[in-house]
Order: C-alpha cells, then structure tokens, then sequence
C-alpha cells in the first residue's frame, strides 16, 4: 500500500479533500448533502466541537441512526481525529443499544431523532455527551472547563491505531465489539481495487445500513478514495420509492444482500417467465430458458437505472436458481464473501467474471487455507491472514484466543473449499453442519436453497430433531391463503390440504438433494423467522441447541459463532 491516503481514515480525508474538493459527494436524493470540501470542512468542525466536550483521542463515540449525510460526517469527525467510532445497527433493539453502550463505556453519542428513543434512561445516564445527528445539535453534554485539546494531525494517526468497534448481531444471538484499525480498514480498500474498480464519476445508491462494515467499507471509504458521488434514500425503501430513486440516480453501483434479488426475482421476473402453460414449458429447456433470460435482464437493467454496472451481493447465501438467472441475464452482479472481522471482503470476483455458485477468488493482500480438510469432499474450515484482519474482540481476551491459531490464522468458522483455480465455494457454517447416520457432513444452507426454490416456500430452516431431519417451512402467506381457501372436487378440509403440500413438498426437496440429506418431516412455521441485519436466520431460536445469549442449552458454553 503505497498511497499516502491508504495510511489511515485520516489520510483519505485529506486525500479526498485535495483531489475532488468542489465535486458532490453525500446527498440525499433531491435533498441536502456535501461537496467533498464542504463534507471535509463539516468533518473538521464537529470533531472541534467533540474536543470542546472533552472528547478527542481515544474516546469511544456511539453512532446509531439511519443513512443519512451526517452520518460518514460523524464517524470521520470521531475516526480521522483520533477517536474510535462504534456505529451501531438501526435494526438492533434497545436491549443490545444498552449493552453496546455499556461494554464500550462510550463516552458520547450520535444519534437520529428518529431512532433516539431507542436509547434507554439508564444508557442515557452514563454518556457524557449526546449529540443529535440531524442538525448536530447538542442534546447533553457539558463543555469542558479546561477548554478543548488541539486536534491531533494527519502524521499523528497511526495505521495501527483503533477507528471503530462493530458490534456484530449473529445468528447465535451472540454479540461482540470487533475492533477495526486503520490498516484494516484501508487494507481492504485496496483489496477491493481490482474487484469493483472506482471513478469520480461513478453515482452509488447507498441501500444497506452504514454501520455494517460491508455498506460503509464499499459504499463510503471505496467512493470517497475515487471522488465519486453517494446517494441516500431519506425516507423508507418502499418499492414505489426505490424505484422512483432508481430513475432518479441512475446509479452505477448497488449493494444488496441476497433477500432484496430474490423478492425482485419471484415477484416481479419469474411470475412473466412461467405466466403461461407454453412459456412454462419453455423456461424447462436450457437454450429456451437463456433466451427469456437475456431478454428479461435487459428490462430488469433499465428498470435499474440503465447503467449500474456493479451489483454487489453479500451478507448471506444467494438462492442458486437466483443466481443462475442473474448469470444468464449478464446482468451485472457480484458476489463476495466476508466477515465483519475481515473488513469484510475475503474473496470476490467482478460482474464479468463470475462463477456460479461461487465467491470468487481470494482478493489481493489476504492469504487462505483450509483447516481440517476433508480428503473426500475438499472441505474445510476457512482460516485467512493479513491486513484486513482485525485486531481481537473488545474486552474479551478469551473470545479473541480461540478466533486465532497457534501461528495466527484467524478462523472464520466458515466450511468452504477451493476448485483447482483457486476459487472458493462457501458449504456452510461449521456451526450448523449436521453428521447424518453414517457420519456424511450434511449443509443446511445448500438444503434449504432446494426448499426455497418450490413455488410455495418463503423461507425455511432446517434442523435435526432427534434424529430426523426437519424442515422448519414459512410458506408464502398469500399463496398458502389462495391454496388452502381452494375449492376441488374431492373437496378436502384445510387440514389435508396442508398435509398434501407437506407431502409434495417432501418429494420436491428429496429428489434434488443427496440420499442422506434427505428431509424426514416438513414443520409449517405460522410467522415468518427472525432475522439478523444481513436478513440471516437467528438459528438459535429455532433448532433448540441455543440459547439467546448464544450459549449452548446443555453445557452452557459460548457459541463463538460471530455475524456474517
């Protein structure tokens, strides 16, 4: 890493400021935003104002609120200035603010108006300062008597210095403060460089929240290193509103996690594709099926703005039959792989070449190797070295020793293997894998693809239940309704009816998956799951082996498992 601007949030501030000062930078849509000179200057003048309340060098400052300008203004104002920023999840309830707030004996707080109500009394009671992110005005807070130290310089902020702690939210219900540095944090841009190159005139759609490393490290540091233009949604992504925003910005570059393709897919594509007995037939034959496809991603594409050229997609397996119709349509997707305690990103390839079912090769600057491999299958768990790795859990030695080895390969407690290129394919969680009868290492995750994949299903998550495979199903709401209120001549009570598409689907899912992965019993879920902020199922509240606080229901002893 040999620019100057890769050395710390600093730099690139500094950086961004000399090079695109008078062009856009963050904006809402038709609404208030900065230039990257106005962006600097504002940053500049609330971390003056952080030093006037006796907040500067290694404080810890809360940030919680939805995207909006203000917020990169607040996590550069702390980060560039020697502070460390723990942005937290918009989603997450008050009980885990309160906790954040009180495991990172934060000092001070930004935060929205709208989401300030989430932040409880007694979290309240212990911040020294609460500034509101809206109009920076302050909320509570003293100045200090001794007057405000001077901001430290560019050459004092160090690579190896502290710049945020993610909370993760993970599927086990466990949480910890992930500290990022600036060389992790920088390191991963230059990963990124041959992934998703950057220009100053590329126009980003920043959908997912910042305070999620993959949003902030892709859709704020990545765009600022190039002197592009970021723009937010200021009110709520409904459909009508995401689309009336997608003509609007014509954006070059989108990051989605998997959810938000897949409802684009089952509700707006594939409903035209199979719309009639013959083009049912048609989509069955491979050559037909690319045809309807190529023309079906041209009009996906041009309802997309008609020149996004990058959509990436992370945080969660992508539904293979998604997938394939994203490849056969050339519509410009990627997928990547990462953790929140890589920085993310670990492995990726660009739209044009990608590989289905897989997350690209590992980026530059970050090694990996298999642990435990498998000799039959390939598989083993993910373990990666460099830059991008951060620095330990806050606070918790303990969880810290066991994410590393002996000779400091970090363990993601990801399965996955490599093809003979290089290129990694994730299996699943090592968490989550289940030993069939005769010891065969049963995925979850590729399981419910299948299951998610019949026309009636939602989601599913499947577990093992005393021994059988079982299939948690939350079927389509309106279909199951539409289904169930259905008049036959047998005229068969609900109750068959439901048993007969339990059955269907049992024979479905059990002649696309392997003989051992196959499911016993199929168990309707009334509500639809709860879901992590990358829209991942809380595993532990549903396969009984978990409790919520991510501990094992029988011994009691720490998941470790972490967000992805």
């Amino acid at each position: 890493m040999d620019n100057v601007h890769q050395r710390s949030l600093r730099a690139l501030l500094e950086f961004a400021f000399t090079h695109y000062q008078d062009k856009p930078f963050l904006h809402f849509i038709d609404g208030p935003g900065y230039t990257y000179g106005e962006f600097h200057a504002k940053a500049r003048e609330i971390a003056e104002l952080l030093a006037r309340y006796g907040i500067g060098r290694g404080s810890l400052v809360g940030l919680l609120s939805q995207n909006m300008p203000n917020w990169g203004v607040a996590y550069f104002a702390t980060a560039a200035f020697g502070g460390i920023s723990v942005p937290m999840l918009p989603d997450f309830s008050e009980s885990e603010i309160k906790h954040i707030l009180k495991h990172s004996a934060a000092k001070a707080l930004f935060v929205s108006r709208k989401l300030l109500p989430k932040v409880l009394p007694k979290a309240i009671d212990r911040l020294e300062v609460i500034i509101c992110l809206d109009d920076f005005s302050i909320i509570k807070g003293e100045p200090c008597p001794a007057g405000p130290a001077p901001l430290p310089s560019e050459e004092e902020i160090q690579s190896d210095d502290l710049a945020a702690i993610i909370y993760t939210s993970g599927t086990t219900g466990s949480s910890k403060g992930v500290m990022l540095s600036h060389r992790n944090l920088c390191a991963n841009l230059w990963s990124t460089e041959d992934v998703r190159p950057s220009f100053d005139w590329d126009v980003w759609l920043s959908l997912l929240p910042l305070s999620h490393t993959l949003e902030c490290s892709m859709c704020l540091l990545l765009p600022m290193q190039a002197g592009a233009s970021v723009n937010y949604i200021e009110k709520a992504p409904t459909p009508s509103i995401l689309m009336n925003a997608l003509a609007k910005v014509r954006p070059t570059t989108i990051l989605s996690v998997p959810l938000i393709i897949e409802k684009v897919y089952r509700s707006a594509v594939l409903p035209k594709l199979t719309a009639t007995p013959l083009l049912r037939f048609m989509h069955r034959i491979p050559p037909l099926r690319k045809m309807m496809h190529r023309k079906a991603g041209k009009q996906l594409f041009e309802k997309f703005g008609g020149r996004i050229r990058f959509f990436g997609i992370g945080g969660a397996r992508l539904d293979p039959e998604v997938e394939r119709f994203l490849l056969e349509a050339r519509f410009p997707y990627a997928i990547g792989y990462g953790l929140t305690e890589t920085s993310p990103l670990i492995a990726a390839a660009p739209p044009d070449k990608v590989r289905l079912g897989s997350t690209g090769p590992v980026v530059k600057g970050v090694e990996l190797r298999l642990l435990d491999k498998d000799p039959k299958t390939g598989v083993g768990e993910i373990a990666v070295k460099g830059d991008n790795v951060f620095k330990g859990y806050f606070n918790n030695p303990e969880a810290t020793s066991s994410a590393f080895t002996e000779d400091g390969w970090f363990k993601t407690r990801d399965l996955g293997k490599l093809d003979k290129d290089g290129w990694l394919y994730i299996k699943g969680r090592s968490s989550t894998t289940i030993i069939g009868p005769s010891g065969e290492n049963i995925y979850p995750e590729e399981v419910e693809s299948v299951i998610n994949s019949h026309d009636m299903v939602a989601e599913s998550l499947v577990t093992n239940r005393k021994g059988r495979l079982t299939a948690l199903v939350h079927f389509d709401s309106e279909k199951l309704k539409a289904f169930l209120e259905s008049t036959d001549e047998f005229k068969r009570t609900t109750q068959e009816k439901l048993e007969n598409l339990k059955k269907e689907l049992l024979e479905y899912v059990n002649q696309k998956v392997s003989k051992f992965s196959r499911i016993s019993e199929i168990a309707p879920q009334d509500q639809a799951f709860e879901k992590t902020a990358t829209h991942k199922i809380k595993r532990y509240l549903y396969d009984g082996s978990k409790t919520k606080d991510g501990k094992d229901s029988k011994s009691g002893k720490d998941s470790k498992s972490k967000e992805r």
